[in-house]
């Protein structure tokens, strides 16, 4: 069987790499031959993120290439789109491109909101129904959460199945002796994203604060340029795919803030899922597919407000015990439903299944 990946990103990207890359690795014992074609490279990325927007003759180079790849995608049994195959090309071009293919799309963010929310209202006229028409032709849809499943349903798509966002959980650990852990250093909350995302963490600013005259500890910044909160002892550090699992496991309380808006509704928990695979117990907004990860006080902390924040990381900070108590639910959560250790063998069913229609 031969697929071709259209990726968004190549492997600096979060959402290419868990949902595509790290499925292709293992597929390579199934007798299933994945060619990835990311549209943005990783050099490109880290223009993005260094300069705030991609440089322009690069992007233009990529969107060429993209292009080419397309015209040969009927040499492959099915074509696996991550999200859409050409962002913001005409929708009847990218059409064209795919006509008398069998194609697969896959969404972990709402990017349909891109278009339908957009500021200007010429983009969201002209474009408000690109994704729809995408997933309504499509043989099937691969949503990370019930709310992306819910607007591929519909859109009129054949075939929608819910595979969450994953991690390879023999990957990450729980730190040995936790307990001389805690003692030998302050305690530290951390936040792990791009910094694109970092945006979210002055969501909570008012809390952090507030708690940084009550408590010492550290705020651990994984993968943004810089973050600056009055009166908090903030650390950044510069992400790698090697050392991420490592500066999350020697962190104590890990946090995702978000807006609650329908953008974020379709993001997929991925941060929650890393935390807790480290045995850390999570504080995060009560938003989208958090309310599915964190299903119960047991594993973790929903806040909806500035006071929920506060006191769930509070009760975090003074109580090394309840710490590792959550913690160690929590990484039995993601053990069994959100290791790709769990989900593997249903990816491949139906990318199989998708490819001779037979879903």
């Amino acid at each position: 069987m031969k697929i071709i990946a259209l990726t968004k990103y190549g492997s600096q990207g979060a959402s290419s790499r868990v949902r595509f890359e790290q499925y292709i690795k293992r597929f390579e014992k199934s007798q299933i031959d994945v060619i990835v074609t990311p549209l943005i490279n990783n050099e490109m990325l880290k223009f993005k993120y260094l300069n705030g927007k991609y440089a322009f003759w690069p992007i233009v180079k990529a969107y060429i290439k993209r292009i080419l790849v397309m015209k040969t995608i009927h040499k492959y049994d099915l074509v696996w789109i991550e999200k859409e195959a050409l962002p913001w090309m005409p929708l009847w071009f990218e059409r064209l491109l795919l006509e008398g293919s069998k194609y697969v799309l896959d969404f972990d963010d709402a990017t349909f909101h891109d278009y339908d929310q957009h500021r200007l209202k010429i983009v969201r006229v002209l474009y408000k129904n690109r994704i729809d028409e995408l997933m309504k032709r499509s043989v099937l849809v691969v949503a990370g959460n019930s709310y992306l499943a819910k607007r591929a349903k519909n859109s009129g798509a054949k075939n929608v199945y819910i595979i969450p966002t994953v991690i390879d959980i023999d990957r990450y650990q729980i730190l040995a002796n936790k307990k001389n852990h805690y003692s030998d250093n302050l305690p530290s909350i951390v936040w792990i994203g791009s910094p694109s995302t970092s945006k979210y963490i002055y969501l909570i600013e008012d809390s952090l604060r507030i708690l940084s005259k009550k408590y010492k500890y550290v705020l651990k910044i994984i993968g943004a340029s810089s973050i600056e909160i009055e009166g908090v002892n903030v650390e950044i550090i510069n992400w790698s795919e090697d050392t991420e699992i490592n500066n999350i496991m020697t962190s104590d309380i890990g946090i995702m803030p978000l807006n609650d808006s329908c953008w974020e509704q379709g993001k997929c928990g991925y941060k929650i899922i890393q935390y807790m695979a480290c045995g850390l117990p999570s504080v995060a907004s009560a938003v989208g597919a958090n309310l599915e990860i964190i299903n119960s006080s047991a594993v973790g902390f929903l806040a909806r407000n500035q006071k929920d924040w506060e006191t769930a990381l509070e009760r975090l900070l003074q109580n090394h015990e309840l710490r590792l108590s959550i913690g160690s639910k929590a990484r039995e959560r993601v053990e069994q439903n959100y290791c790709i250790q769990k989900t593997e063998s249903d990816m491949k069913k139906l990318l199989i299944s998708a490819s001779k229609e037979l879903i």
